[in-house]
């Protein structure tokens, strides 16, 4: 083995970071259309050039390699040149969740010490009250968004980072270098932020280009807001990589996502379960709008069982991709294809190319067949652990494996079915149960559009399984019939002891549902 003191050759020639993808690709494909977004169009080689003009503008301000970069924005061509251009100057990205009230927004900042703040119009005020609070932000950059939208007084202009004409120096970056800090949605703490170095993340579009089939041809539509690492790096990054064709909304309702896939006939599309019913309930729905639509792709939430049968009966000709992970794990782990999707329905399939999962129990012992156990992982896709929190980062690593929070049971065929996260699993009278079991029997019933269940506090049970539904339009169900059918079919002591009646659920800009919303408005 050598041990050379000194390197033969730069680092530089074997990089492999998340803008050298984009650039790889531009050279290939220069002049294919790559991103469009409102009235914006763009080709590879256009893209490319703007992030290196859009990287050494932002380096002019002062952004350094290795500055955390906070961005709270909606999709746009800008939040994705904006990615692009921070990956090749070696700043890191923070994403934000632009749902987030002011002082959890501030948090993030104040955390992850960011001094760049990059936001749009909507999304001005929210972003200057935040660094208010006890923050280090020193400057603002302005993103144009989908529609048009004037610039904010006082920020750092897009365009005018975008026309610089400088030089972008070569930072020294490496492929091992950090990428991005992700924070979780801090469910049942203050959010921890995921780091995820520019490796760990290639070598997971690598599992997304092979596994889920994305490829140069797709027309991809990405709906699902960026800040999300499922939308951003299961998709539109790997969509980067390969060379697809990319459309970017920041609008996921029916009437929108409808119309755009029928425009650009679109072949490829993500959405959470909660998305795909809304388009299924749509009165606008027509597959002849999406006589294009080749591959469909589900995460976020686990896609009901009643559901994925809808799909796959009035989308024929869509075949469907479950993925599942985790933020830390950048984040895509298992996948269910779509020869599985009927065969091992409600299951999130089998570790993906470049990962290692296990089901375990207390002891990391493997769980046999049928018994419930822990999801853990281990892969090049990992996180290098929590910025600034070596408590919970030696936590979420214990016996050397990720572990997930995800409770699930394995089959003899090495799938892997979800049961709920540890959080979720309602404990009454002495029983466990997972609210996933529940739901998939609530919907059974053909009156039901959509069901979360929760336990709330009792003084009988301790938690009380309890339904919130949402009916499908003109349909009706009474509390008695759904306890009636529940009871006839499961035990009774998962069955529900209260049922609620609403017009929606809350979810986030992802879809995904918040339960815990719903245990604090019914407790």
């Amino acid at each position: 083995m050598s041990t050379a003191a000194q390197p033969l050759i730069s680092p530089a020639v074997r990089r492999q970071t998340i803008a050298d993808a984009l650039r790889r690709t531009a050279l290939r494909l220069p002049q294919k259309l790559g991103i469009v977004c409102g009235q914006t169009a763009w080709t590879y080689a256009e893209f490319d050039a703007l992030v290196s003009r859009l990287a050494a503008g932002l380096s002019g301000v002062g952004v350094k390699p290795g500055d955390r970069v906070a961005v709270l924005a909606r999709n746009s061509h800008g939040f994705a040149a904006l990615r692009f251009a921070l990956a090749r100057m070696g700043a890191v990205m923070v994403p934000i969740n632009f749902m987030l009230k002011a002082d959890e927004v501030a948090y993030i900042l104040r955390h992850a010490g960011a001094q760049t703040l990059a936001t749009d119009s909507g999304l001005a005020e929210l972003a200057k009250l935040a660094a208010t609070l006890e923050t280090q932000v020193k400057q603002f950059v302005w993103l144009p968004s989908e529609d048009d939208t004037e610039p904010v007084t006082g920020m750092h202009n897009f365009h005018e980072l975008a026309a610089c004409q400088a030089a972008l120096s070569e930072s020294g970056l490496a492929s091992q270098d950090l990428a991005q800090i992700v924070y979780t949605s801090g469910t049942e703490s203050m959010p921890k932020g995921a780091m995820l170095t520019h490796d760990a993340v290639l070598w997971q579009y690598v599992s997304c280009v092979v596994n889920a089939e994305i490829a140069e041809h797709d027309l991809a539509l990405h709906a699902l807001p960026l800040y999300h690492c499922a939308q951003l790096d299961v998709f539109f990054g790997p969509a980067i990589y390969i060379g697809s064709s990319n459309v970017i909304t920041s609008k996921p309702v029916p009437d929108n996502l409808l119309a755009l896939i029928e425009k650009y006939k679109i072949t490829s599309f993500f959405a959470p379960p909660t998305v795909w019913i809304a388009l299924l309930r749509s009165s606008l729905f027509d597959p002849n709008r999406l006589a294009h639509l080749a591959k469909g792709y589900y995460g976020a939430s686990i896609m009901p069982v009643e559901v994925l049968k809808e799909l796959a009966s009035r989308l024929p000709k869509v075949r469907l991709w479950n993925l599942y992970g985790q933020t830390e794990i950048a984040p895509l782990a298992t996948m269910l294809g779509p020869e599985d999707q009927l065969r091992k329905p409600g299951s999130c399939g089998r570790a993906v190319l470049n990962v290692e999962t296990r089901v375990v129990n207390d002891d990391m012992q493997d769980v046999t067949p049928g018994e419930v156990g822990e999801i853990v992982h281990r892969s090049p896709h990992l996180m290098l652990g929590y910025f600034n929190d070596a408590e919970k980062t030696r936590a979420a690593f214990t016996g050397d494996w990720f572990h997930s929070g995800d409770l699930a049971t394995i089959d003899e065929e090495g799938y892997i079915s979800v049961v709920d996260r540890k959080k979720d699993m309602i404990k009454t009278g002495g029983e466990n149960v997972a609210s996933r079991e529940v739901e998939e029997m609530i919907y059974r019933l053909s009156a039901v559009s959509e069901v979360a269940v929760i336990g709330l506090p009792d003084p009988k049970w301790v938690e009380a399984v309890t339904a919130v539904i949402v009916l499908k339009t003109g349909q009706s169900l009474t509390e008695a019939e759904v306890m009636a059918h529940c009871n006839q079919n499961m035990a009774s002591f998962k069955s529900p002891k209260r049922v609620v009646f609403a017009q929606a659920l809350p979810k986030n800009p992802s879809g995904k549902l918040l339960k815990r919303e719903l245990r604090t408005q019914y407790a």
